[in-house]
């Protein structure tokens, strides 16, 4: 009975010194929070352009089929971003964001993704608009701003979805105007707008707004080697986009300015030597054959009229021909400078829809 009895007191006597012991060690405590002071007036105006801005901002997710075999395909997943251009449910974003997608779906602000349709797009734009299939009650329009008064130097804002990473703002600013953007085969937007804001795989499609919280350009594109954002980034203007997204959700697609011709695959006339565009084509009753412009000879390969600029700015490629037809504008008439025989003249064109 005695070893049962000692052992019962070494434990009251360990527990007793365990007590002991956690006595004389306070718990750990946190340390008390400092009190932060109001948001500088700069924060202040970020913040609030992003809660403004940001319910107008979609992520859009698309599948599309992809071949895995000879005889087989797969389903493969992309991501992008847009945003709301009007109380109709109509969605902007970048054509490439939905090319060759068969199901499309949007997801605003928390809410749920809403199963969205194509309604128009431009290649040549690398614009499309979608509809979605139920309309928020709460849908606002982003607002609308404008690319032509923009200085190099200003701040912009970029809000989407990098690396599938929703309602993302980065900041920048306007690095360079005028940029000549390749999009379609032998086309090119002019006017783009460089920016160092941080644009990444994702943010295709979202908007760059101006320190008021418009819209002044579409993300677009990046120039980097790895593929991630190295403060060279672009988007398509503002302008450009307020007048190709009206036409899209009229028509389904962007008038396309032309003159009636068809050129020389411009590699070939690069490896020529030849600056400007060769014409191997005038399309029959079209502004350029009523200009009396003369194409390539093809039995001989004797050159025709070579057009090297519109209305007193260089051409020196089919795309910057391409973009300077469309910053003229439809139903204009255009100065064209051509070279025949190595002698310049002006010859006046009218600009038309060639898609029509």
């Amino acid at each position: 009975m005695k070893k049962p009895l000692l052992a019962v007191a070494a434990c009251v006597a360990a527990a007793t010194t365990l007590v002991a012991f956690s006595q004389r060690t306070p718990a750990a405590e946190s340390r008390p929070v400092a009190p932060r002071g109001p948001l500088l007036p700069q924060e202040q105006a970020l913040v609030g352009l992003f809660d403004a801005a940001a319910p107008s901002v979609a992520y859009i997710t698309t599948e599309r089929l992809e071949r895995t075999g000879f005889f087989s395909a797969g389903v493969a997943q992309g991501s992008g971003s847009g945003f709301v251009w009007d109380s109709a449910g109509h969605v902007v974003t970048n054509f490439h964001v939905l090319a060759g997608a068969r199901s499309v779906s949007v997801q605003l602000d928390a809410g749920k993704p809403i199963a969205a349709k194509v309604v128009g797009f431009s290649e040549d734009y690398d614009l499309a608009v979608v509809k979605l299939s139920e309309v928020p009650r709460n849908l606002v329009p982003i607002p609308l701003g404008t690319s032509r008064d923009l200085r190099i130097g200003q701040t912009v804002f970029a809000i989407g979805n990098p690396f599938g990473l929703s309602r993302t703002l980065t900041t920048g600013i306007v690095s360079a105007l005028d940029r000549h953007l390749p999009t379609s085969e032998y086309r090119e937007i002019a006017g783009a707008i460089q920016t160092d804001a941080a644009i990444n795989p994702g943010n295709s499609g979202g908007p760059l707004l101006d320190s008021s919280g418009r819209l002044i350009g579409v993300n677009t594109a990046i120039r980097s080697p790895s593929g991630a954002s190295a403060g060279v980034g672009f988007a398509i203007p503002a302008d450009l986009v307020n007048r190709v997204v009206p036409q899209l959700i009229a028509r389904g697609k962007a008038p396309l300015p032309g003159i009636g011709i068809r050129a020389v695959d411009p590699s070939l006339v690069a490896r020529a030597g030849i600056a400007g565009v060769v014409i191997a084509e005038v399309v029959r009753g079209s502004p350029a054959a009523t200009a009396g412009l003369v194409p390539l000879d093809r039995r001989t390969g004797d050159l025709g009229d070579v057009i090297v600029g519109v209305n007193g700015r260089r051409v020196e490629t089919m795309g910057t021909f391409a973009a300077e037809l469309d910053r003229a504008g439809l139903d204009t008439t255009a100065e064209l400078t051509v070279m025949r025989d190595r002698k310049e003249r002006k010859v006046r064109v009218k600009v038309v829809d060639v898609q029509r």
